[in-house]
């Protein structure tokens, strides 16, 4: 074989394993496991297992957003802090890679907006920040909660 059809070779290779390369990124951060749901919503595949650790965290985000509103109510802002910490950043480590996979990217950037929407809510607490402003960052944090119910659903990948 000459030294010009083994540099092709190499570079059909190289060629074939970029895009092979692409369409996992492509499925893997932007498109995740999805098809279309029967009430127009998309609907996110997950393994049984998955799909109770992401509403297990839902349940998480409405008993915490009951303990800030409580909170606020009471003007308590160390408590407000409290809540909205246990449900910043920090908690996306707890999403396994193979989940963070089968989710598309918009609701990847909601979720994340969700977290970081507590952080800001715990940062502007522990500085004692005006309860009617957080009450402000609250209601955006929820407005992220309801657009992402509106959009998508959690399906059972074995059933499917």
């Amino acid at each position: 074989m000459t030294y010009a059809a083994r540099e092709r070779i190499y570079v059909v290779i190289i060629i074939a394993l970029l895009l092979v390369t692409l369409a996992m990124a492509y499925k893997f951060i932007i498109a995740g496991s999805t098809t279309a749901a029967p009430d127009g919503r998309t609907a996110i595949l997950l393994e049984p297992g998955e799909r109770a650790l992401v509403l297990r965290e839902m349940r998480e985000f409405v008993a915490g957003l009951g303990r800030i509103d409580d909170a606020l109510s009471r003007e308590d802002m160390q408590a407000v802090a409290k809540a909205a910490r246990a449900m910043g950043t920090p908690k996306t480590h707890d999403v396994p890679i193979a989940l963070m996979g089968k989710l598309p990217l918009e609701f990847k950037k909601r979720a994340f907006g969700v977290h970081s929407g507590f952080d800001a809510i715990a940062a502007d607490a522990e500085r004692n920040g005006p309860p009617k402003r957080i009450l402000g960052q609250l209601s955006d944090v929820l407005q992220k909660c309801n657009a992402c119910h509106e959009n998508y659903q959690l399906s059972d990948a074995t059933l499917k």
